[in-house]
């Protein structure tokens, strides 16, 4: 193999992979490098890549080769490849369905031709209680309740198991999408959801069935759930975010398919309802009062026969949840967000229990093709007021990081952008109460907490959506699920520290397609040499990864 100086990579063995912003190749390689390897850093020229097993084992459910991977970096890389890349390369891919799960004669079997390993799992005592029996012809029989703890037990010893078990058919339903919407719009599914649909659902086989999709936010990912649903024609059991987000779920099926008013359900709160299609929240799932109760809700997964269960911002997923889920291996599972980022670092637990990733776009090839808004991102940095210096240096990181998110200056940059986009619809969001209530109230502007009632909220985003309200200030329950298509900038005040998948989920509230072909901007308040600052160059990792740039800007600037 000849390599080129003029490449952009460099591929270290370490498991990192630098690359070049600069050079000509840079986006095409960024691409494809996403497939396997994770975004460490993005300082302005050369930005850092690590390939991980889990890295790998998701490139590999999706279909990718050692092979192929290897052929990626052998093209874009400066100098040759460290040998014991190649050969970790090749171990990780090769993990991946070493160990596969199958069903028979209504019994589930490890099976594998490494018997050595059966061997090892056999004498693992953290898995040897979900074992029915010593390992023979290849296979060893596991508890038939068992199935979600073996494979979670098994991809923490480094095996990802490739489940091959099947499903129980869920209660048949009849459902389809509609030509055209209730408002007599014009309705399709994009080619990209049509494929994901597809992906996912790999023509009934028994590869298919459970995984996420990825997908940035204003991409449709609620359109590619309910085909799944339409697809299968089964009872459907989902989970969102909020009571907003159950609602906008609803509204949906309503809006894009043949759904009665009697076949979906709200099991929230404020409404139990249990039909075919129902839509529930993680914190109704959760509940209990008292952590040594047990959760009286637990018992909607077995309410009905469902064909599927859908974990909308699977990234969200709460612990007790991931429990029961172990308990759910036999219905289909499909988990839908815009990152596949934990900041809790439980991704092994999405893989093993929800599935592998089985299918994400670049957000920047949504945006070249016009699905998505194009976005442009600001970061604007802003000096501490002279008396509150001392108050910083004195205390410790914590206060600090509130201190500099809490700046008053950001005030006078928030009145320069409102005045800079008047004529546009204006998202404010932020972490601190306190900070977003004394800018609702200096600035006459709604403000929508945890604690407003969904009644008012539902008022205040439709007359934002609807345009009567050109300004709305959001806390952090405006990270998720809200359909706001028409809003086109969005000014972060403050932040859960260093959280990607916040980041993230703030710019998707801004990149759903304007109906004039408007561009969004995302514009977020820093404070200069702060914490905050510090932990915003870890939020930015992922939209980097995506393919977007931040400008700085001065305050004075605006």
């Amino acid at each position: 193999m000849t390599y080129n100086p003029a490449n952009p990579l460099i591929i270290q063995s370490d498991r990192s992979i630098l690359l070049e912003v600069d050079n000509p190749l840079f986006s095409e390689a960024r691409d494809l490098l996403g497939r396997f390897a994770e975004l460490e850093k993005s300082p302005e020229h050369i930005h850092t890549y690590r390939i991980t097993p889990l890295s790998l084992w998701n490139a590999a459910a999706s279909g990718l080769s050692a092979q192929k991977i290897l052929a990626v970096l052998e093209n874009y890389s400066k100098y040759p490849i460290p040998q014991n890349i190649g050969v970790e390369i090749t171990e990780n891919i090769g993990r991946y369905g070493r160990i596969k799960l199958i069903e028979e004669k209504k019994a589930y079997f490890l099976v594998s031709d490494d018997i050595p390993l059966l061997a090892q799992i056999w004498n693992n005592r953290n898995i040897r209680p979900f074992l029915k029996g010593k390992p023979e012809n290849n296979r060893i029989q596991i508890d038939t309740l068992m199935r979600g703890h073996v494979k979670q037990s098994l991809i923490k010893i480094g095996f990802p198991v490739q489940d091959l078990a099947g499903y129980v058919e869920g209660d048949f339903f009849q459902i389809n999408f509609r030509d055209k919407t209730i408002g007599r719009t014009s309705f399709g599914l994009r080619p990209y959801q049509i494929e994901a649909i597809d992906t996912f659902h790999a023509n009934g086989d028994v590869s298919g069935g459970s995984g996420v999709i990825v997908l940035p936010c204003g991409a449709g990912k609620t359109i590619v759930g309910i085909g799944v649903v339409t697809h299968l024609k089964m009872k459907a059991l989902i989970l969102a975010t909020s009571t907003v987000a159950v609602r906008q779920w609803i509204q949906e099926f309503f809006d894009k398919t043949t759904i009665s008013e009697g076949d979906i359900g709200e099991y929230t709160g404020e409404t139990k309802s249990i039909r075919p299609i129902t839509v529930t929240t993680y914190q109704m799932m959760t509940y209990r009062k008292r952590k040594s109760n047990h959760f009286p809700h637990f018992n909607l997964f077995n309410q009905q026969n469902w064909g599927i269960i859908i974990y909308d911002e699977v990234h969200l997923l709460p612990a007790p949840i991931f429990r029961i889920t172990a308990e759910l291996q036999t219905r289909r599972r499909l988990g839908l967000t815009a990152t596949l980022v934990r900041e809790d670092g439980h991704e092994d637990d999405v893989f093993s229990l929800i599935g592998p990733k089985k299918y994400d776009v670049p957000w920047k090839t949504l945006e070249k093709q016009g699905w998505i808004a194009r976005a442009f991102c600001n970061e604007v940095r802003i000096d501490l007021p002279k008396d509150l210096k001392m108050t910083y240096a004195l205390t410790g990181s914590r206060t600090q990081f509130r201190i500099s998110s809490e700046n008053p200056n950001k005030y006078d940059v928030i009145l320069a952008l409102l005045k800079k986009h008047q004529d546009d619809q204006i998202l404010i969001i932020g972490q601190f109460i306190q900070q977003l209530t004394g800018v609702a109230e200096r600035l006459k502007i709604p403000l929508i907490t945890g604690k407003t009632e969904n009644i008012e909220r539902i008022r205040l985003y439709t007359a934002f959506r609807n345009g009567e309200l050109k300004q709305l200030i959001v806390s952090k329950v405006g990270n998720f699920a809200i359909n706001l298509p028409d809003a086109n900038v969005l000014i972060q005040i403050s932040g859960t520290f260093g959280s990607r998948q916040e980041e993230a989920q703030r710019l998707g509230r801004i990149l759903r397609p304007k109906n004039d072909g408007s561009f969004a901007y995302f514009y977020t308040l820093i404070t200069r040499e702060s914490k905050e600052q510090e932990f915003a160059m870890n939020r930015q990792l992922f939209l980097t990864e995506q393919g977007y740039r931040y400008e700085i800007k001065e305050a004075a600037e605006l």
